[in-house]
């Protein structure tokens, strides 16, 4: 397979986690025969530095021609002015609109050597494997914004196409599992939420009979996904409520740093990063964990390239590898010996081939 793929290795350890990605890729092409060609470009904080833009137009025309976008995180303290013109995030946010992408998609399953990594009694761990669905281009993140110095104001809207979409992406996921879907949201409070529920509910009815669907408000879901996690299995919901309970969920595994996603749109173009942020504190040193960036390259593979035995590869050599003891310091548990981002990533791509 012939396939162009845009890196943007952005601010802090993104960079570090995209090379990651980038050797697993290649390990991939190498294995199999593949021909990936790889642009790296600028975005977010780097791309103000540089172009005072952080979404320069020679990022997005690359972005545009590629078969998947890998990222490694936007951001830090030296553009973390809320009141600047300019933010870092303007580019993650303009580069989901460029692509399209409304459908997030975040597994989080549980390693069983890595329980004791979680702030979570082991107990509460077994059986853990669910996936979060964020609908990632509405509601109150892409609003209007309004500001004076009495008042400022966030418009929450979500129109009724944006949540068919969602939902059916969701649902078509649920129908490869357990045919059980939980739908978060805020229907006690919030008209966005009322819509949402009945849109979901008739959505489901109609399309998706042997769906069995259960809505949770988003208070009551982020108690559950603590008190009893493994009762989850898809969960569906809106933008900001997505973007808090993905993060909640990440502590169920012990750290940030072991989850990937997927960014999905109408085609088969997609973006792939691991859920983590820049991490400024430990940008540079060397120490970023590389799974979630090397569990979204699978999702590269089998989402945009249909590759699904390589896929599978990767995600059972990091699978291997974790559970034969090998650490970086984000999930290293008393005794362990510690391993950096490049050993940890060449441990993988030693199992790999």
């Amino acid at each position: 397979m012939d396939a162009q793929i845009t890196i943007l290795p952005g601010d802090g350890i993104g960079p570090e986690v995209a090379s990651a990605g980038k050797d697993v890729m290649m390990a991939v092409q190498n294995l199999f025969g593949h021909n990936f060609t790889f642009e790296n470009k600028y975005i977010g904080g780097s791309a103000i530095d540089k172009f005072n833009n952080p979404l320069p137009n020679d990022t997005k025309d690359s972005c545009k021609d590629s078969a998947a976008v890998i990222l490694g995180a936007v951001g830090g303290p030296k553009w973390d002015d809320p009141n600047a013109n300019i933010r870092p995030e303007q580019g993650l946010l303009g580069l989901r609109e460029l692509l399209g992408v409304f459908a997030n998609i975040r597994p989080v399953k549980i390693f069983p050597s890595l329980t004791k990594t979680s702030p979570l009694k082991e107990d509460r761990l077994n059986n853990v494997d669910l996936i979060v669905i964020r609908e990632l281009t509405g509601g109150i993140y892409f609003g209007e914004k309004t500001r004076n110095e009495n008042k400022s104001s966030d418009l929450c809207v979500y129109h009724d196409y944006e949540i068919k979409r969602i939902i059916r992406i969701a649902a078509d996921i649920a129908k490869k599992r357990k045919c059980k879907l939980c739908s978060v949201d805020k229907a006690n409070v919030l008209e966005t939420s009322r819509f949402w529920r009945d849109i979901t509910k008739n959505t489901i009815s109609a399309e998706y009979p042997e769906i069995i669907i259960e809505h949770i408000l988003v208070d009551a879901a982020a108690m559950y996904l603590i008190n009893r996690p493994s009762d989850f299995d898809v969960i569906v919901t809106e933008n900001m409520f997505g973007d808090i309970l993905t993060d909640e969920a990440s502590m169920l595994t012990g750290s940030l740093g072991m989850l990937p996603s997927a960014s999905l749109s109408d085609t088969s173009v997609g973006l792939y990063e691991p859920i983590h942020g820049s991490a400024p504190d430990i940008a540079g040193k060397g120490i970023a964990n590389p799974c979630g960036m090397i569990g979204s390259i699978a999702m590269l593979l089998r989402h945009s390239l249909n590759l699904n035995e390589e896929a599978n590869i990767v995600e059972k050599a990091m699978h291997d590898v974790i559970e034969s003891g090998a650490r970086t310091q984000d999930i290293a548990h008393n005794d362990d010996k510690i391993l950096n981002t490049k050993e940890m990533t060449q441990l993988i791509i030693d199992k790999i081939n």
